[in-house]
């Protein structure tokens, strides 16, 4: 028995509004990466229940979600690798990883 498609794509758009409002909530910097990944992995949620759905009906072709997916997981290793970089260079600089003492490094 598999779950509905649309419980999957609400379940994806739950994940992806608490990722928005981590993002726009917090001030820690590492909360608002986990923030960006949650809102990734809602991504990847919604493009594998589609394609799910479409190779069911029988109008698509069952590989595009998941090569969509993998796509969004190569993204979101590397904005992992960039961030973490940027933490440990914020919290060396100002041993904090607020984002209000990024925001004094402006020019």
């Amino acid at each position: 028995m598999s779950v509905p498609a649309a419980h999957l794509h609400t379940l994806a758009a739950l994940l992806f509004g608490l990722g928005v409002l981590g993002f726009l909530v917090r001030r820690n910097v590492i909360i608002v990466l986990a923030s960006i990944e949650l809102m990734l992995n809602a991504a990847n949620l919604s493009f594998l229940t589609a394609s799910r759905q479409w190779s069911l009906s029988g109008e698509g072709h069952p590989i595009q979600g998941p090569v969509f997916a993998l796509f969004v997981i190569l993204v979101a290793a590397a904005e992992a690798a960039v961030g973490l970089a940027l933490v440990i260079a914020l919290y060396r600089l100002k041993q904090t990883v607020a984002l209000d003492s990024a925001r004094e490094l402006e020019g």
